[in-house]
């Protein structure tokens, strides 16, 4: 095995493959595109699929406490007022007066590797910028002709629900976390389940940031899918969980197959007024590392809020001792475009089989689009064709396959490498009894080794399982 490059070599040829392959498409292509919006392939949306399944079986099936929430991705407005969206969901933006390109002020500094944070009040930010102007760059026309640092707010309107033609009455928004949805049922579910505190929700769901500079590929989209889980505990046992989330969570990518190095903790440097604690779990992206999923001790300040602005009492009474309070909240978030980015990083490879170069995903079996491939040795003989056929239609119901007739066996070897598929089955002339001791069975090749045994058409399932 070989390692790719790491570095932006390694980005490019990642995009190649998911155009090529049918993994990832820009948005609206046929119309030149829409920044920072894509669309996932027939590939691409069995991995996304079989991320989100992974998300959920150990978030969800393998905890006791913890059940599903799917909420709507529009909302009362108040709901965004309540969490302090509308006043200050905001990022730092600066445009360029010769081009009048809009870019994020941080990420501009962050080039630089000087330290911003949104989360800085927007004096904080401008006086950073300002130190720094004569070797700041536009990233379009190359000018250090830059205006002041403005907060610019995130939140996307809609006129859903709004007739008036006026959408400064009656505002809505497209949703800018799915968390919030989670907050608002939190009694719902806690007088329609038989969970008691400590229990989590979890949610899987697009959300929606208006973006200043969408970059880096389906790292930062403008529409994009979350995978979060709010954990409500009692206020002296927030920390502690906390704790057992945050390790919980970055085993979860070992486990996955990750390798720890390309893993690391980084703790927030300023953390929002209501929160306890905050870490991230980054990974070496093509780019460096970056975040990829955050834990977060947030206190009862989103139960709080809502109570506020609703009216309704959030407060839960323990069954056993009486004491009644506000949940504090541990929260889990990770992207899902973020962490497909990650798998396609982390599993891309190129070796040698033979004297024959290839690329291939050495995707977790669990994670691959397509789980095994069956081939006849040859399209052109109707035998052959009809029992790859019938070996085709055993496996499918059991598992996501591929009939695939085209090119010669090694040529589609490469096409099932470049996807991911663990396994390709091909059914030869000894499938047929030409060789009567192989009769009834078929050739089974290993994508990662490309080692090949027999195995009894009876056996197949089993086995590939």
């Amino acid at each position: 095995m070989t390692n790719p490059d790491s570095t932006q070599n390694k980005m490019e040829k990642i995009t190649a493959l998911c155009k090529r392959r049918g993994f990832v498409f820009a948005g609206s292509e046929i119309y030149g595109g829409f920044v920072g919006s894509f669309d996932y392939g027939p590939y691409g949306v069995e991995l996304a699929n079989n991320i989100k399944a992974a998300w959920w079986e150990a978030m969800v099936q393998h905890e006791r406490n913890i059940v599903g929430l799917d909420s709507a991705i529009v909302t009362h407005p108040k709901v965004w007022e309540a969490s302090g969206h509308v006043g200050g969901f905001s990022d730092p933006m600066v445009e360029c007066k010769e081009c009048n390109t809009r870019s994020r002020a941080d990420h501009l500094l962050e080039e630089l590797d000087v330290f911003a944070d949104e989360k800085m009040t927007i004096e904080e930010i401008n006086t950073i910028f300002d130190a720094n102007r004569d070797k700041l760059v536009c990233p379009k026309c190359g000018s250090k002709n830059f205006g002041v640092v403005r907060k610019f707010n995130l939140l996307a309107q809609t006129n859903l629900g709004n007739f008036s033609e006026d959408w400064s009455k009656e505002p809505a928004y497209l949703r800018g976390e799915t968390c919030q949805g989670i907050y608002i049922n939190f009694k719902n579910v806690l007088d329609t389940t038989r969970v008691k505190v400590p229990f989590g929700i979890a949610q899987i769901g697009k959300a929606f940031r208006n973006e200043i500079a969408p970059r880096q590929y389906i790292f930062r989209k403008r529409e994009f899918e979350q995978m979060e889980m709010q954990m409500f505990v009692a206020p002296a046992e927030e920390m502690s969980v906390y704790d057992i989330w945050k390790a919980k969570r970055m085993q979860y990518y070992i486990d996955m197959g990750f390798k720890p190095e390309n893993l690391r903790f980084h703790e927030h440097e300023n953390l929002v007024f209501y929160a306890k604690a905050a870490f991230d779990i980054e990974y070496n992206f093509p780019f460096g590392f970056k975040e990829l999923e955050g834990v977060h001790a947030r206190g009862n300040y989103d139960l709080t809020q809502h109570q506020t602005f609703s009216g309704v009492s959030m407060e839960y009474t323990d069954p056993y001792t009486n004491e009644k309070y506000i949940p504090h909240v541990v929260e889990t978030s990770v992207g899902l475009d973020r962490t497909f980015l990650a798998v396609m990083t982390e599993f891309y490879d190129e070796d040698t089989i033979g004297e024959e170069s290839r690329i291939v995903l050495r995707l977790p079996k669990k994670l691959a689009p397509i789980k095994v491939a069956v081939f006849p040795l040859l399209r052109n003989r109707p035998e052959l064709v009809q029992k790859a056929e019938e070996v085709f239609a055993l496996v499918s119901k059991e598992m996501r396959a591929e009939f695939d007739d085209n090119g010669n066996v090694g040529k589609r070897y490469r096409r099932q490498d470049e996807i991911g598929t663990p396994h390709c089955v091909t059914i030869d002339f000894d499938t047929l009894g030409e060789n009567p001791e192989l009769l009834d069975t078929v050739t089974v090749r290993n994508r990662d080794t490309g080692a090949q045994e027999r195995i009894a058409i009876a056996e197949l399932v089993n086995y590939l399982k």
